[in-house]
């Protein structure tokens, strides 16, 4: 079982990049020792399926390996790398051909009013079986999202990465990497407050 390490922890990219290029095994498992362990849980998050998060990272790695020679240095090795296994990802979701929900149903479920700051319900969740049961809602409700929504909410809201840095990943421009997070967001707000309002809390 692969150890979960943030990407570039304990790594010298240049280091890597090199011995790679030479075909060094010792590289090849630096290489999973510092990203695997992030491919392999951002593909679960997007995917959903154990077994195919371990398929794509398994192939994302090979890649990396195989065309490290056409990794330029004009971004960041994380920042090439990610974008290979969102790529990866996207391709194993496609062939899945797995329905989400319309992310404008949603969207205009909220009524203009609440298109602003995301409502607190912090009050509502105290109780750790409440808590558990939020995260169980949040995640089911992200893998409904449409994939270019999921990938941008996970890889920025959930991962933690600067706008910047998602933007690059998935191709984007900033106000466009923006405004798919924006409209995640609005999406996911959209199924607490069901959530919520299920449970008689307002």
């Amino acid at each position: 079982m692969m150890t979960i390490v943030a990407p570039g922890e304990r790594c010298d990219d240049c280091s890597l990049v090199a011995g790679l290029r030479r075909g060094d095994q010792d590289s090849v498992e630096t290489l999973v020792d510092c990203y695997g362990g992030w491919i392999h849980r951002v593909a679960s998050r997007l995917l959903g399926d154990p077994r195919d998060a371990e398929e794509v990272t398994q192939d994302v790695l090979l890649t990396v390996a195989h065309k490290i020679g056409t990794f330029k240095g004009a971004a960041k090795l994380s920042s090439w790398i990610y974008r290979i296994a969102a790529n990866a990802a996207y391709g194993k979701l496609r062939a899945r051909s797995a329905p989400t929900l319309p992310l404008e149903e949603d969207f205009y479920d909220l009524h203009e009013s609440q298109r602003g700051a995301p409502r607190d319900w912090s009050a509502h969740c105290e109780d750790p079986a409440v808590q558990a049961e939020l995260r169980a809602v949040i995640e089911r409700a992200i893998g409904e999202l449409p994939t270019e929504f999921r990938t941008a909410v996970v890889l920025h809201d959930v991962e933690g990465l600067p706008n910047a840095e998602v933007a690059d990943i998935l191709g984007l421009s900033l106000p466009a990497l923006k405004s798919r997070v924006h409209r995640a967001r609005l999406a996911l707000q959209a199924r607490l407050s069901r959530y919520f309002e299920q449970r008689g809390e307002r």
